[in-house]
């Protein structure tokens, strides 16, 4: 029996996806519920797994558009595989020129790619247990695989004399090459397509910039106070719930009792045309900005309010680790009514945040710096982080931004303010 592989619907408004890469090869023989293929939509990344056993014909290649319900592969359930090194139905054969390539033994390095990594590894046809891993357990990154691939190009020993042959014969060099015959210290041009997820990235931004009204207030924090608890707690924190006391937990504790005190920040401008309707919302998911090798992304804690400290710093974990995966799914970034992002991680002083759509406000976290400061009229020297508030001005006034900002430096100043909600 033959089943087609096709795309799933993977959220309302989406209409297509990119094949981002085929984790099992044509005519190779996969078992029920291991992953096909990745899909890159505008949204997140998302696997396809094998509804039976069976072997694999794969009909759409990796970097393709397709359609929701389009049929990429099919899998024959009374077939038999063929060689697992065998390649799809579309690519060239390999000529005198080019290098066969040896075949893939699992190694640390090559056992779990990253979606970004294994795209690389399609598109330039690199062996990953050839090349040596930078990252943690050993691990490919990024730069290791746009490493390798910049070699790979390279002139191998055995093409040098019919290099050299070639300039015996005074052939003309190359663009990229200056008259005088040096590369050019401007070096080599590459254009690439944007991926499906930078494209939105690209759109989204664009879109809070031409109709949102933004405006950034600022203020900073005195982190002594919080700096104290985590000093006193953390070794106890990581005991009980096996992961580090950090200070998003403790900023989104202070956003949500901020975003009841000040609903419109919490709110959205909703109505066709250029929005003539306020909907408020009575829940608190707040988003939280995590950089991926694929771009920005914002997974969206829902019901904040109701989470204890150390059960919003899991949910950022397991967020941060699926979005490093490529498994984060539609639903973990729909839904937000309010973000944070922290650009302190990068060392970043202080920034102007950008609105995630269709939400009304961002809050952004900075570096911690020790600064003189000036307490009951002594200089002192203490921890502070300046933070940001950008918000739409068509709904939220200067005032109630400035009076929200202020709300969350006294609960991250005074943190027992957050155990009873004052």
């Amino acid at each position: 029996m033959k089943i087609d592989v096709k795309v799933p619907a993977v959220g309302e408004s989406v209409t297509e996806a990119t094949i981002g890469s085929w984790n099992k090869k044509n005519g190779e023989f996969v078992k029920r519920n291991e992953v096909l293929l990745l899909l890159e939509t505008d949204k997140a990344s998302v696997e396809v797994v094998a509804e039976n056993d069976g072997v694999l014909a794969i009909q759409v290649e990796a970097g393709q558009v397709v359609k929701i319900g389009a049929t990429v592969g099919i899998l024959d359930t009374e077939g038999k595989a063929s060689a697992v090194s065998s390649e799809a139905p579309k690519t060239a054969p390999v000529t005198a020129s080019q290098p066969t390539q040896a075949p893939v033994t699992s190694s640390p390095a090559s056992a779990h790619l990253s979606p970004a990594v294994q795209r690389i590894v399609t598109e330039n046809n690199l062996n990953p247990s050839q090349i040596a891993g930078t990252g943690k357990d050993g691990r490919l990154t990024k730069g290791d695989v746009l490493a390798a691939s910049t070699a790979a190009v390279a002139p191998t020993p055995a093409a040098a004399p019919a290099k050299t042959e070639a300039k015996s014969k005074a052939a003309p060099a190359p663009a990229i090459f200056a008259a005088s015959g040096k590369l050019s210290k401007q070096g080599e041009k590459k254009i690439v397509p944007m991926t499906t997820i930078r494209k939105k990235i690209a759109e989204r931004l664009v879109e809070a910039q031409n109709t949102a009204a933004i405006l950034t207030t600022f203020n900073e924090i005195d982190m002594t106070k919080v700096n104290e608890i985590r000093n006193k707690y953390k070794d106890k924190f990581k005991e009980k719930y096996g992961i580090s006391l950090g200070m998003m937990g403790i900023f989104t504790k202070a956003a949500v009792e901020a975003l009841k005190a000040f609903p419109a920040v919490n709110a959205y401008i909703s109505g066709a045309g250029a929005g003539t309707e306020i909907e408020y919302h009575n829940y608190y998911n707040i988003g939280i900005a995590v950089s991926t090798e694929k771009g920005l992304m914002v997974p969206v804690i829902k019901d904040a309010d109701q989470m204890s400290l150390a059960e919003i710093e899991m949910a950022i974990r397991d967020y941060a680790l699926k979005a490093r995966d490529g498994k984060i799914g539609v639903d973990d970034l729909t839904g937000g009514t309010f973000s944070i992002t922290n650009g302190g991680v990068f060392g970043s002083l202080m920034s102007t945040p950008i609105l995630n759509p269709p939400q009304s406000a961002i809050l952004g976290m900075h570096k911690v710096e020790d600064r003189a400061v000036v307490i009951n009229g002594k200089i002192e020297v203490r921890p502070m982080m300046y933070v940001a508030l950008s918000y739409d001005h068509r709904i939220i006034d200067g005032k109630e931004s400035v009076s929200f900002l202020v709300k969350i430096k006294e609960g991250v100043e005074d943190p027992e303010r957050l155990l009873f909600g004052v």
